[in-house]
């Protein structure tokens, strides 16, 4: 399975990112420029949302989720990418960069 860092992440705008935690969650707080599809609706239907000729950067609260997702997905012909960590890591990574500058 292909993973990748949060750091990788927010250095780049232009990726397809995923949240799959519930909605609730999403709106307390998500990754800038994601998109909000549940794990659960995700999985039972995945074409309704990806594109296998596309790539996307799947997250949950803590990563293990998303790499639970990115398996199985991966199994079914997608290419789909784990953000270790999580959006925890995100918010982390998201206040040493802003700090940073």
């Amino acid at each position: 399975m292909k993973e990748i860092s949060v750091e990788k992440i927010i250095e780049d705008n232009g990726l397809n990112i995923i949240d799959i935690r519930d909605n609730y969650l999403y709106n307390i707080g998500h990754i800038n420029n994601s998109i909000n599809i549940p794990m659960n609706l995700l999985l039972m239907n995945p074409s309704n949302y990806l594109d296998k000729n596309e790539t996307y950067y799947l997250y949950c609260s803590y990563g293990n989720n998303s790499k639970i997702a990115c398996d199985k997905l991966t199994r079914c012909g997608y290419n789909v990418v784990n953000i270790v960590g999580g959006f925890n890591e995100y918010n982390l990574c998201k206040h040493v960069y802003r700090n940073d500058k």
